[in-house]
């Protein structure tokens, strides 16, 4: 299954294409990824990119490349579960140039809708507690700490918290809108 396109008023979500690797391997390859992971190599960029496109066909969600509605590629938000994450997570990362504009919030909001559609009942986001703008996402986007989630094999609570994300308590995404 391809990912679905999605349209916001200024944005496309869309599957990844080999023109965003770059782009990614940019961002991914700097102190940027420092909440991610750390810096990563080019192959593990690929790598990490490929895993995100597959999980489409594997488990019918995965990432979706961001781009302005005029082509510009600005990062990615994505509903993905890894092998490591006990629950299905959305994420998001934007290049520098593309932070403080509103974007990831547009971005997330249409995967959450898109998210809800397909009948996820909730889903989370991983969130390093130094990392205020996602925690700051998380947090407008609706998402509630949640202190007694699993973590992803590997993490402590001192270097992961959970947002749990739900639509409003009749099952309507209008909770988002």
């Amino acid at each position: 299954m391809p990912a679905p396109v999605l349209h916001t008023p200024r944005l496309t979500l869309r599957g990844h294409t080999m023109a965003d690797l770059t782009a990614l391997c940019a961002l991914l390859g700097t102190d940027r990824a420092c909440y991610m992971g750390g810096a990563v190599s080019h192959l593990d960029a690929w790598r990490w990119m490929a895993s995100e496109v597959a999980m489409w066909d594997l488990m019918g969600h995965g990432a979706w490349g961001i781009e302005t509605r005029d082509g510009v590629f600005l990062g990615q938000v994505g509903i993905c579960q890894p092998p490591h994450f006990p629950e299905c997570e959305i994420g998001w990362t934007l290049l520098e140039t593309a932070e403080g504009k509103g974007y990831a919030f547009e971005a997330a909001t249409a995967a959450l809708h898109w998210a809800w559609s397909q009948g996820f009942g909730t889903l989370v986001s991983y969130v390093d507690p130094a990392n205020a703008r996602s925690r700051a996402l998380a947090e407008r986007l609706g998402a509630i700490h949640d202190p007694a989630a699993r973590l992803p094999d590997g993490d402590t609570p001192d270097d992961c918290l959970v947002f749990r994300h739900s639509p409003d308590s009749d099952g309507n995404p209008e909770a988002y809108a």
